[in-house]
């Protein structure tokens, strides 16, 4: 087991972007749905990166592995940030479709210029022995008025990228993992990764 780690995580979405890029290191990429007896850690933190570190930390003391957990979320200019560290549970609990009803309902008025939003991650990785590495990523774009795309997951059909002149629904996994907020997160973060995992 020495050369797994596990990505907390039961969306698939996200599992299938990090095992493209640990795999290729010879690491075995195993995500809570491995787990199933682990409880829900409860997402206390008033930050991203708090709640990665939580869900980070208990992970690995309850599985005795590395752990890899973030947080991610997406913030509107127009809505003071939301939604924010609540967006997985925007309108109920990880339901996309309900999530992005209720942000296209809250923007409503909002003309096109004023409907900027940034997606922000924050990564976390943990060992058993509580040796952190922490890296955040960032990428601005715009929410659309109507979904646009049938791949990724929670905003990625709303959340336009002007340079690419596409939503990361639109993109293909390659060049999403090119230009996301976790893309960026992770970039910040493989420089570092060896050494730590060596550590």
């Amino acid at each position: 087991m020495e050369n797994t780690i596990v990505i907390a995580t039961n969306n698939a979405g996200k599992a299938r972007e990090f095992r493209a890029i640990f795999e290729p290191k010879g690491l075995t990429v195993k995500t809570l749905a491995d787990f199933p007896d682990l409880d829900q850690v409860q997402e206390t933190g008033t930050t991203f990166t708090e709640n990665a570190t939580l869900k980070a930390t208990a992970v690995a003391q309850a599985t005795q592995l590395p752990v890899l957990a973030d947080d991610s979320g997406l913030m509107v200019d127009a809505l003071n940030g939301e939604p924010g560290i609540y967006s997985a549970r925007y309108a109920g609990d990880h339901d996309d479709a309900k999530n992005n009803e209720k942000l296209l309902a809250n923007l409503a008025n909002v003309p096109a210029d004023k409907r900027t939003a940034a997606f922000h991650t924050s990564l976390v990785l943990v060992k058993p022995n509580g040796q952190q590495l922490v890296s955040t990523g960032e990428v601005r774009g715009q929410i659309l008025t109507a979904p646009r795309g049938a791949d990724g997951f929670g905003y990625d059909p709303l959340f336009f990228v002007p340079a690419e002149g596409q939503t990361f629904a639109e993109m293909s996994l390659a060049k999403k993992n090119q230009h996301s907020h976790r893309a960026k997160a992770t970039a910040a973060m493989l420089p570092q990764f060896d050494a730590w995992w060596e550590a």
